[in-house]
Protein backbone atom coordinates (compact mmCIF):
# COMPACT_ATOMS: atom_id res chain seq x y z
CA UNK A 1 0.00 0.00 0.00
CA UNK A 2 1.19 3.51 -0.68
CA UNK A 3 1.80 5.85 2.23
CA UNK A 4 -0.19 9.02 2.81
CA UNK A 5 2.90 11.01 1.77
CA UNK A 6 3.08 9.12 -1.52
CA UNK A 7 -0.61 9.76 -2.15
CA UNK A 8 -0.20 13.47 -1.36
CA UNK A 9 2.68 13.60 -3.84
CA UNK A 10 0.51 11.90 -6.47
CA UNK A 11 -2.32 14.37 -5.79
CA UNK A 12 0.00 17.16 -6.94
CA UNK A 13 -0.83 15.90 -10.44
CA UNK A 14 -4.47 16.98 -9.97
CA UNK A 15 -5.08 20.59 -10.95
CA UNK A 16 -7.97 22.89 -10.16
CA UNK A 17 -9.34 23.43 -13.69
CA UNK A 18 -10.15 27.10 -13.10
CA UNK A 19 -7.04 28.14 -11.20
CA UNK A 20 -4.51 25.88 -12.96
CA UNK A 21 -2.66 25.05 -9.73
CA UNK A 22 -2.46 21.67 -8.08
CA UNK A 23 -4.95 20.89 -5.34
CA UNK A 24 -2.25 20.14 -2.75
CA UNK A 25 -0.52 23.51 -3.16
CA UNK A 26 -3.90 25.23 -3.08
CA UNK A 27 -4.58 23.59 0.29
CA UNK A 28 -7.69 21.79 -0.92
CA UNK A 29 -6.67 18.35 0.39
CA UNK A 30 -7.70 18.09 4.03
CA UNK A 31 -7.00 14.44 4.77
CA UNK A 32 -5.80 11.20 3.19
CA UNK A 33 -6.41 7.82 4.80
CA UNK A 34 -5.03 4.48 3.66
CA UNK A 35 -7.34 1.68 4.73
CA UNK A 36 -7.06 -2.08 4.68
CA UNK A 37 -8.16 -3.76 1.51
CA UNK A 38 -6.25 -1.37 -0.78
CA UNK A 39 -8.74 1.46 -0.24
CA UNK A 40 -7.83 5.14 -0.04
CA UNK A 41 -10.10 7.87 1.29
CA UNK A 42 -9.44 11.50 0.41
CA UNK A 43 -11.17 14.49 2.02
CA UNK A 44 -11.03 17.65 -0.07
CA UNK A 45 -12.68 21.01 -0.07
CA UNK A 46 -13.32 23.51 -2.83
CA UNK A 47 -12.59 27.21 -3.02
CA UNK A 48 -16.33 27.88 -3.09
CA UNK A 49 -19.44 25.79 -2.33
CA UNK A 50 -20.91 26.54 -5.73
CA UNK A 51 -17.86 25.35 -7.68
CA UNK A 52 -19.20 24.14 -11.04
CA UNK A 53 -16.20 21.84 -11.53
CA UNK A 54 -16.55 19.80 -8.33
CA UNK A 55 -17.37 16.62 -10.25
CA UNK A 56 -14.32 17.12 -12.47
CA UNK A 57 -12.00 17.51 -9.49
CA UNK A 58 -13.44 14.42 -7.77
CA UNK A 59 -13.11 12.41 -10.98
CA UNK A 60 -9.51 13.57 -11.47
CA UNK A 61 -8.58 12.66 -7.88
CA UNK A 62 -10.17 9.24 -8.24
CA UNK A 63 -8.52 8.44 -11.55
CA UNK A 64 -5.10 9.74 -10.48
CA UNK A 65 -4.92 7.89 -7.16
CA UNK A 66 -6.34 4.73 -8.77
CA UNK A 67 -3.25 4.49 -10.97
CA UNK A 68 -1.05 3.86 -7.93
CA UNK A 69 0.14 0.34 -7.19
CA UNK A 70 -1.91 -1.52 -4.57
CA UNK A 71 -4.86 0.88 -4.71
CA UNK A 72 -8.06 -0.82 -5.73
CA UNK A 73 -10.63 1.73 -4.58
CA UNK A 74 -10.68 5.48 -3.98
CA UNK A 75 -13.39 7.32 -2.07
CA UNK A 76 -13.39 11.12 -2.34
CA UNK A 77 -15.46 13.23 0.04
CA UNK A 78 -16.00 16.96 -0.31
CA UNK A 79 -15.95 18.57 3.12
CA UNK A 80 -16.64 22.12 4.26
CA UNK A 81 -15.21 22.13 7.76
CA UNK A 82 -13.01 23.98 8.29
CA UNK A 83 -14.08 26.55 5.70
CA UNK A 84 -11.48 27.11 3.00
CA UNK A 85 -9.12 30.04 3.41
CA UNK A 86 -6.07 31.17 1.46
CA UNK A 87 -4.14 30.53 4.69
CA UNK A 88 -4.31 26.85 3.71
CA UNK A 89 -2.28 27.40 0.55
CA UNK A 90 1.37 26.56 0.26
CA UNK A 91 3.11 29.75 1.51
CA UNK A 92 5.10 30.20 -1.71
CA UNK A 93 2.00 29.92 -3.88
CA UNK A 94 0.09 32.27 -1.58
CA UNK A 95 2.90 34.84 -1.88
CA UNK A 96 2.81 34.50 -5.68
CA UNK A 97 -0.97 34.81 -5.99
CA UNK A 98 -1.56 37.29 -3.17
CA UNK A 99 1.59 39.39 -2.81
CA UNK A 100 -0.20 41.95 -0.63
CA UNK A 101 -1.49 39.29 1.81
CA UNK A 102 0.00 39.76 5.26
CA UNK A 103 -0.55 36.77 7.53
CA UNK A 104 0.18 38.74 10.68
CA UNK A 105 -2.48 41.34 9.80
CA UNK A 106 -4.98 38.56 9.02
CA UNK A 107 -4.44 36.85 12.38
CA UNK A 108 -5.20 40.10 14.21
CA UNK A 109 -8.67 40.41 12.68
Amino acid sequence: MPTTDQIMEKLKEVFDPELSYDIVSLGLVYDVRVLEGDMVEVDVTLTSPGCPLADTIVRDITSTVSTMDNVSRVQVSIVWDPPYSIKMMDPDLRAELFPMYNEEEQSNT
